[in-house]
């Protein structure tokens, strides 16, 4: 019985780690800087997302942020 379960743990722990790779890191790092979830979601599925977690990180905060620090407001 175990040995069956086993197999399948392991493939549903795999899943879990691929989602958050591939779609739930990107999309919580583009909202937390003002940009659009689903286009850096396409971009980590098209082409990596260790790319556009590092081009997230690279880019820095949206449009939105950059007018609110301009105009004094943190």
């Amino acid at each position: 019985m175990i040995e069956t379960l086993l197999p399948l743990l392991f493939g549903l722990v795999a899943l879990y780690f691929v989602v958050w790779v591939l779609i739930l890191l990107p999309a919580r790092m583009a909202t937390s800087r003002g940009r659009s979830a689903l286009v850096w979601v396409l971009v980590s599925l098209l082409f990596s997302p260790v790319l556009a977690c590092l081009l997230l990180l690279l880019l820095g905060g949206g449009p939105q942020r950059a007018r609110e620090r301009a105009s004094g407001r943190s």
